[in-house]
């Protein structure tokens, strides 16, 4: 009956008339312009986001378009100094943040980045049994095992004022996909776990950042779904960077072979979506140097909880360890900064298409 009520007490309905005008919300960084009027569910109205990184400052300033009442956390200062010279309200710890916020959002780097921010000193659940928000949703890309630990120790605490429609602040694991212009568009996919009434709630938070949802399950699940996806990006951003400088070193144009991958069974998103040559596609960080996307440090990083995960279960998957090694070497080259696809470049010493 509880998690019925909290489905009930939640204006799924609001939910609804939400997501029928979501494409005219306006996501970009101007503040200063006001959003269509759109029932926002009393018990997600005020946010407090942490983690203004590269993904995360996108995401916020869509919720914050979106009408939500937002406050901000980030150790860099700078990140936050853009966002509270617009007006937008800034705190000094997690903990503080968390004072004035239904519900929680973390985007951060890594798993000991995300235990830092939930039980360091000064963290959103360090010395207290009772917190203020409801709902906390992880979309940092971070190991299984940490995501179920927090989720356990939010379910050993209690909220400080009883909401009606749940006894005990719930945790949804949120990992995205999509990508730096996807957060910038407001477009990313949620692979959402925990539970799935919390999930429901949720979603009109989740939409105003994205444009899907996917429930996943228990706790852990969406960071293996997440892991999973991008292992399969690693190595799919990989094998078409190995066909197309193969192709280049043999005489075909990438821009031609790009073609013939797109109109046949090769195509994937790697191919038709995030070309890694240079010269083929615009708007991507291929076009700009192998700026401004996912770097070879983050990927590496996912490949190594990748890695990882192997180990524990047990499973033979060469294409894993093959991957990860790659991109390691990528990092200790010195392109750690570079997006993933610079791969292309820096592995296999692919040219620009001219």
């Amino acid at each position: 009956m509880a998690a019925r009520g909290l489905r009930l007490r939640l204006g799924i309905s609001s939910y609804r008339f939400w997501a029928c005008n979501h494409s005219n919300w306006n996501s970009k960084r101007d503040f200063s312009v006001t959003p269509v009027p759109i029932p926002i569910p009393t018990q997600l109205e005020k946010v407090g986001f942490i983690g203004l990184g590269n993904m995360g400052s996108h995401m916020a300033s869509n919720l914050i378009s979106a009408g939500y009442k937002v406050t901000l956390h980030d150790i860099n200062q700078n990140a936050l100094k853009d966002f509270s010279e617009k007006g937008v309200p800034v705190a000094e710890t997690p903990y503080q943040l968390s004072q004035s916020s239904d519900v929680i959002i973390t985007m951060l780097p890594s798993s000991s980045h995300v235990m830092e921010v939930f039980t360091g000193a000064n963290g959103l659940l360090t010395g207290t049994s009772e917190v203020r928000p409801w709902l906390f949703i992880d979309s940092s890309t971070i190991d299984p095992q940490t995501s179920r630990r927090i989720s356990r120790d939010i379910s050993s605490c209690h909220l400080k004022e009883n909401e009606g429609f749940t006894k005990k602040p719930l945790m949804l694991d949120a990992p995205v996909s999509g990508g730096v212009p996807a957060a910038q568009a407001g477009t990313l996919t949620f692979m959402v776990d925990g539970l799935e009434e919390a999930y429901i709630a949720a979603k009109p938070l989740l939409l105003a950042m994205g444009k899907r949802t996917i429930y996943c399950g228990g706790p852990g699940n969406g960071s293996v779904a997440k892991i999973c996806n991008n292992l399969a990006m690693a190595i799919s951003m990989i094998g078409v960077s190995e066909a197309l400088s193969l192709g280049q070193n043999l005489g075909v144009k990438a821009s031609v072979l790009t073609n013939v991958f797109n109109s046949s069974s090769a195509r994937c998103w790697s191919s038709d979506s995030y070309n890694p040559v240079p010269g083929v596609m615009q708007g991507v960080p291929s076009s700009r140097n192998y700026e401004g996307g996912f770097t070879s440090k983050l990927m590496a990083k996912d490949l190594g909880l990748a890695t990882a995960s192997v180990a524990e279960v047990g499973l033979n998957c060469p294409l894993t360890a093959d991957a990860h090694n790659i991109y390691t070497r990528l990092c200790e080259d010195g392109h750690e900064s570079k997006d993933f696809s610079c791969v292309f470049r820096y592995c296999y010493d692919g040219k620009d298409d001219k």
